[in-house]
Order: structure tokens, then C-alpha cells, then sequence
């Protein structure tokens, strides 16, 4: 029931960040876990907290992870699950301090891959000693790959919404480069300037004012 919620989280017209957060609280539930986060590679491949339903500032801003770095710098390296029984004598576990603060023990921590490349992880702690089963491990790396699947469509979209506003944009300026030499007798670079530096001058885009220079040709014809 609550993968299934899940699933209908990541097909439905919310945020990225609104369903992110809806996979950490549901898979906090399923699990009965504490604290559940799920942590993303940024540019500078350090893994960061995304998202997590925690209200422990201390937790949410905890230093970032490079890959190799303590467990999830680990799972994240190796692309495999690591369940750790006990945090506070585990050697590679880099937040003793927070964890104790936090009251957290046992630790779940899986992979987030996209086409064979980890792209973050998702883990769950508990507040008292747990072993965690097979299924349980099961459960949360189908939750990361459900995970995975939403944020590399979105990032897709915007990919997409970004190099369709390119384009849009370049056959604007294009057609408005056409306006300006035909109408002013300009070289080709020197309609471009000339829209460049009107977009500079009014803090517009060249998107705008290019919309410009065509409106007001239209309304001379």
C-alpha cells in the first residue's frame, strides 16, 4: 500500500521537491525509521540532503559527503546497500556526535543509480538496536529506484523546457536581426549589437526585446 502511494506520488503533477519529501515520510512509515533522507550528488560530487522529514536543523545541515566518504560516500561509490547495526562503534559512520544528540542507532542506506551511475542514496535510521531484514532492504532500494526514476525524468524535462526556450529564443533573435538590417541597412553583427545592447540597457532579455523589434514591425505594415 505504501510503495503504491509511492508510485502514484512520483505520476503525479507535484513538484520534484513535494514528492521527494512524500517518499521520505512514506518510507519512514513503512519502516518505522526515525529519521529517513534521501541525499543527492551535487556538481561538486558531494552528496547532500535533499530531502527528509527530520525538523533537527543540526541533521539537515550537516557537513556534504564525497563519494567514498563514510557509509553513504560508500554506498554511493560502490552501488550497493550497507545496513549497519550499530552507528555509534561503526569506523566509517562520520556523525557519532549528531547520532547521539539525535538518538539514532542502526542505520539502512541504498543506492540511488540512474543507467549504472549512483546519482545519491536514501537512508533510514532507527532509535533502538535493529538488524535489518532482507525485505526490508528490498523495500527501500525499491523505493530508491522509484526515487531515481522521478528525479532523472524531471531533470529530463527541464533539460528539454531549457534547450526548447534556447531555440525559441535564437529564432527570435534571428527574425529580429532580418527587421533590423532590412530596415536600418545594418551588417549582420551589427543588428546583433544592437539588440544585445538594448537588453542590456532596459534589463531585458533578448528574448524581449526581440519580441519587441517584430511587434513594432507588425504594427508598421
Amino acid at each position: 500500500e505504501a510503495l503504491t502511494k509511492i508510485s502514484r506520488a512520483i505520476t503525479s503533477e507535484l513538484y520534484l521537491d513535494d514528492i521527494l519529501k512524500l517518499i521520505v515520510t512514506i518510507t519512514a512509515e513503512i519502516l518505522g525509521s526515525k529519521i529517513c533522507s534521501l541525499m543527492l550528488l551535487n556538481e561538486k560530487g558531494e552528496l547532500v540532503i535533499k530531502s527528509s522529514q527530520s525538523i533537527s536543523d543540526e541533521y539537515l545541515k550537516k557537513t556534504p559527503l564525497k563519494i567514498g566518504e563514510g557509509i553513504a560516500g560508500k554506498v554511493a561509490l560502490e552501488k550497493k546497500p550497507i545496513a549497519v547495526y550499530d552507528i555509534s562503534k561503526d569506523k566509517i559512520f562520520k556523525y557519532k556526535e549528531i547520532a547521539k544528540k539525535e538518538g539514532l542507532v542502526s542505520l539502512l542506506c541504498v543506492p540511488l543509480v540512474v543507467k549504472g551511475k549512483a546519482i545519491g542514496v536514501i537512508d533510514v535510521f532507527t532509535a533502538v538496536p535493529h538488524k535489518f531484514t532482507r525485505k526490508e532492504i528490498d523495500i527501500l532500494s525499491t523505493v530508491a529506484n522509484q526515487s531515481a526514476i522521478v528525479i532523472e525524468n524531471t531533470e529530463l524535462l527541464v533539460k528539454t523546457k531549457v534547450i526548447s526556450e534556447e531555440l525559441e529564443t535564437r529564432k527570435l533573435v534571428e527574425r529580429a536581426k532580418g527587421v533590423l538590417m532590412k530596415k536600418n541597412n545594418l551588417a549582420e553583427d551589427a543588428a546583433y549589437r544592437v539588440i544585445q545592447k538594448q537588453a542590456m540597457d532596459r534589463r531585458k532579455s533578448m528574448k524581449e526585446i526581440s519580441e519587441a523589434i517584430l511587434l513594432m514591425s507588425d504594427l508598421e505594415k
